[in-house]
């Protein structure tokens, strides 16, 4: 049985479709999503344990242990490094400063001669974790991770249409709609740690709308911020789109005149 296709709904159809092709939506992320290099070394480091370790029996378990200590001290060391990075925050001349003192810090040590002292330290160092705990804590970061980046986070979104912004949350207020002519859309300085390091290119941004409905939103850790807010430029000097149903009012075929009597 064949469907008949109006031209109504082929002019909605290819509306929405334009629709979604020229809008933008953007998330708000967690500061869990710069705990990635947590489990992508955990499961490096649990390959190399399950491919190169030995079987040891302890507290009569047998568990497989990589012989090398080093491999302990590099995932703490990642662990740790994750942590104060992402609870330290250094934007602009701030964190220009701390790459100017490291590299001080880094000759003052080199002059003295202590970096050798410190790299003799750090090999005697003996760290040791089993495959068990690599597999364990790396699925169990990576859950919470994904659960963050792809459920939580989604709880609410800001999506840019042609001269529109929608605000949408899952929960509580719902959808406001917010005219983008005069907004202002800015991204605040980057953090040395966060967005250069482990940020992969994120950033937070700062929106001030205007009109009848003002509000100011401040959106952190947004992925890939330089090509979202050339997007969103563009789409914020736009005019609005046509409304549906006018869409499809001037794409339905318009009636013949009726034809004059013949007298």
């Amino acid at each position: 049985m064949s469907t008949v296709v109006s031209p109504q709904q082929v002019a909605h159809k290819a509306m929405v479709d334009e629709e979604r092709r020229r809008s933008l939506t953007i998330y708000s992320h967690s500061p869990i999503f710069y705990w990635w290099p947590v489990w992508v070394m955990g499961y490096i480091l649990a390959i190399i344990t399950y491919a190169q370790g030995v079987t040891a029996q302890i507290g009569g378990a047998h568990v497989v242990i990589h012989p090398n200590p080093s491999m302990g001290v590099i995932y703490t060391i990642t662990f740790l490094c994750v942590i104060l990075m992402t609870h330290i925050t250094l934007r602009g001349l701030a964190s220009v400063s701390v790459i100017l003192a490291i590299a001080a810090i880094a000759i003052l040590f080199g002059w003295l001669g202590w970096w050798e002292d410190i790299l003799k330290a750090l090999g005697s160092l003996a760290i040791f974790m089993n495959l068990g705990f690599y597999v364990f804590f790396s699925s169990a970061v990576f859950l919470v991770w994904v659960l963050a980046i792809f459920v939580f986070d989604r709880t609410q979104s800001w999506t840019f249409h042609p001269g529109q912004m929608v605000y949408e949350t899952v929960l509580g207020t719902g959808e406001q709609a917010f005219d983008a002519r005069g907004m202002a859309v800015e991204k605040h300085r980057d953090d040395l740690f966060r967005h250069w390091i482990l940020g992969l290119g994120s950033g937070d941004l700062h929106i001030s709308t205007t009109g009848a409905r003002r509000a100011e939103f401040v959106i952190p850790n947004v992925l890939f911020i330089g090509a979202k807010l050339a997007r969103i430029q563009q789409l914020a000097a736009m005019r609005p789109e046509v409304p549906t149903e006018e869409a499809v009012a001037s794409a339905a075929p318009t009636p013949a005149a009726p034809a004059p009597p013949v007298g």
